[in-house]
This record gives C-alpha cells, structure tokens and sequence, in this order.
C-alpha cells in the first residue's frame, strides 16, 4: 500500500503527516516484535554502580552475567526487580 492509499483511507491531506504517523507506527511494530535485537556487552568495574547504557536502545530484554549463582563459567540471567528494595541503599545519587 502507498502513502497516497493510506492518506486517502485515513482522510489526512498532509503528506508531512501522513509520513510521520506511519514512521510511529512503525517504530512501535518494531518495539512489540522484537525484529531487530542486537546483543550488547559492557564490562562491570568494581564499585561502579551505574553504566551508560546504548542511545539507540529501545528496550532491554535481558541482562545477563557470568558466574551468577554458579560456579560453571555460565552466562545466567539476572531477575528483574520489582518494587522497592528491602535495605536501604547506600548510593542515592540522581541521574
């Protein structure tokens, strides 16, 4: 279908529009199905708390680390955390 087919479908008379509603519907087909998952690694420093992470990263499907509850050299998933954590912590500082 072109853009012209969509336009006239929709009743939009800006092509400007029309173009960028179809790039954000797009964009969230993208999001939902996952086509496009690119895998990346970043080393974790002692004492560091919080990492850059990648400007063209969506979404974050899994994080994972080496000898996590293991002693087999095994990449494991590291669960997500949901709520508030039990202790307190320690470094609070903002973003």
């Amino acid at each position: 279908m072109k853009v012209k087919e969509v336009m006239e479908r929709a009743g939009i008379s800006e092509t400007g529009r029309a173009i960028a509603y179809l790039k954000d519907g797009l964009e969230e087909m993208n999001m939902i199905s996952e086509t496009h998952i690119m895998t990346t690694r970043i080393d974790i420093n002692e004492n560091q708390r919080y990492y850059d992470v990648p400007f063209n990263a969506i979404k974050i499907t899994s994080i994972r680390c080496k000898n996590h509850l293991n002693t087999k050299d095994e990449y494991r998933r590291i669960p997500r955390m949901i709520g508030e954590p039990y202790t307190e912590d320690a470094d609070q500082e903002l973003i």
